[in-house]
């Protein structure tokens, strides 16, 4: 029987530390949603906090000692806060490294109170009640992802004009370098109606641009596809701007192809993982796609949408890989052109089928490969972004920059974009004239004297799509 927690006091604080990718920066804004009722407000400061989150990654090697020594600074934070009469700290690790590694967390590390994996957070109001009593259990790892999104707030509260938004969770592709499906679990698809009425929430409190998430966001299995969804929320009045994020290449497929051409608010930007260039490498890695279909899937995409620019993640040094399959990486990243790009050395992952193979290459030659890769991709970043100069790019503002007088926002190829403006063009598209290019932004004008305003809000007629 699920228990209901009385609501406690509007003063408890809530800190909480996310680790790796967007998806935990979802799940975390939505613990803290599930935690509002209970009387958690958000509190930047650790030592303040009356419960603390650390919401972890398993992807990279050591991630858990990372938590590990997080834990040992908090354990005394902790113990100084009740030295100090300011009561005691209570503390939950949850996201992936609490899936895989649960029970070892519970053992090396007293201080945690809870233990919850992704699939589970949504129990924490009950779980934090059943500890404080000490009747309740203090791992919660379950894999069914329908219960979370079942139990999770219908409000979600967001600040600022962008925000992520899970549609998809799991993989059943079984990478052998990938833990991923054994801490999400199995590929599942929410609802769309479910994603639908939570993005209308989004408009309504003033949000402009979503990422749709999920570890294959594109192999999303509702109703018509991601493609469908996608056309679905471009209907919703005031989301401007559409992206997802991560896509896999064997579910990129036709009608997705063609929302990059029909759908205005689907932005030019797509990041497609292809991790090397080398079919030998790739068949080891089990993407169950080559070289050859992944660039002839560029080519199909780029003659819909001439201007889309792309990102893409690479391993270097995976068991096995020889300079000659490191040189076929290379040749892929030059015919591609990358825009933007992630490249990480090899990291072995106990559990995973690639820790065990043989070929397992030398620290030293995996550091000089990436330096080699990394030199190249960072070539084809600057010359994107220089390739902006002079153009007049819409330009969503969204913060304030760090100089007086200055605005920050995102190009449609998520390039950062800083001008000089005014605040109350926060939350606005702008024309902005780009000026100068550097490695991770742009600088730009203000091209017109007064931007268009915002779009009304959900209570006008509705978008058509031509």
């Amino acid at each position: 029987m699920t228990e209901t927690p009385a609501p406690q006091g509007p003063n408890k604080r809530l800190f909480i530390k996310t680790y790796g990718c967007q998806m935990n920066v979802y799940d975390s804004e939505r613990m803290a949603d599930v935690l509002r009722p209970l009387g958690y407000g958000m509190t930047d400061q650790v030592e303040d906090a009356d419960l603390v989150v650390l919401n972890t990654c398993h992807i990279r090697e050591k991630a858990a000692e990372k938590v590990y020594s997080e834990l040992g600074r908090i354990k005394v934070l902790r113990s100084a806060k009740a030295e100090a009469g300011g009561g005691r700290m209570g503390v939950v690790v949850a996201g992936c490294v609490a899936q895989a590694e649960g029970e070892e967390i519970m053992r090396r590390a007293p201080v945690v109170d809870l233990v919850v994996g992704p699939q589970a957070y949504h129990k924490l109001p009950e779980l934090i009640a059943r500890a404080a009593r000490k009747t309740g259990e203090r791992l919660a790892a379950d894999f069914a992802p329908e219960d979370k999104f079942d139990a999770l707030p219908a409000e979600r509260k967001v600040e600022g004009f962008t925000a992520f938004l899970t549609v998809q969770e799991g993989c059943d592709k079984f990478c052998t370098f990938c833990v991923v499906p054994y801490t999400r679990g199995g590929e599942y698809s929410r609802p769309a109606e479910a994603i639908l009425d939570e993005a209308r929430g989004l408009a309504d409190q003033g949000v402009r641009e979503v990422t749709l998430l999920g570890q294959n966001v594109n192999a999303y299995a509702g109703e018509g596809g991601l493609a469908g969804l996608v056309r679905q929320l471009a209907k919703i009045e005031g989301l401007d701007r559409i992206r997802y994020t991560t896509s896999h290449p064997r579910d990129m497929d036709e009608a997705l192809i063609a929302a990059h051409a029909e759908v205005e608010e689907l932005m030019p930007y797509l990041h497609l993982p292809v991790q090397s260039g080398s079919d030998k490498v790739l068949r080891a890695m089990n993407r169950q796609h080559t070289a050859e279909t992944y660039l002839k899937l560029v080519d199909r995409i780029r003659a819909v949408r001439p201007d889309l620019a792309l990102s893409g993640d690479f391993i270097v040094g995976f068991p096995g890989e020889s300079d000659k399959d490191f040189e076929a990486t290379l040749d892929l990243i030059r015919e591609v052109r990358y825009a933007a790009a992630f490249s990480f050395k090899y990291s072995r992952r106990p559990g995973t089928p690639a820790s065990a193979m043989p070929g397992q290459v030398d620290e030293a030659v995996m550091d000089e490969r990436l330096q080699r890769l990394q030199a190249l991709l960072s070539e084809q970043q600057r010359a994107f972004n220089a390739g902006q100069t002079g153009k007049v790019l819409p330009v969503l503002f969204d913060k304030p920059g760090r100089h007086p007088g200055q605005i920050l926002g995102r190009s449609p190829y998520l390039q950062a974009v800083h001008a000089e403006g005014p605040e109350t063009l926060l939350g606005q598209i702008v024309p902005v004239r780009i000026e100068s290019s550097a490695m991770n932004s742009l600088t730009g004008d203000l091209a017109v004297e007064t931007p268009r305003s915002s779009r009304p809000r959900a209570d006008s007629a509705k978008k058509e799509l031509a």
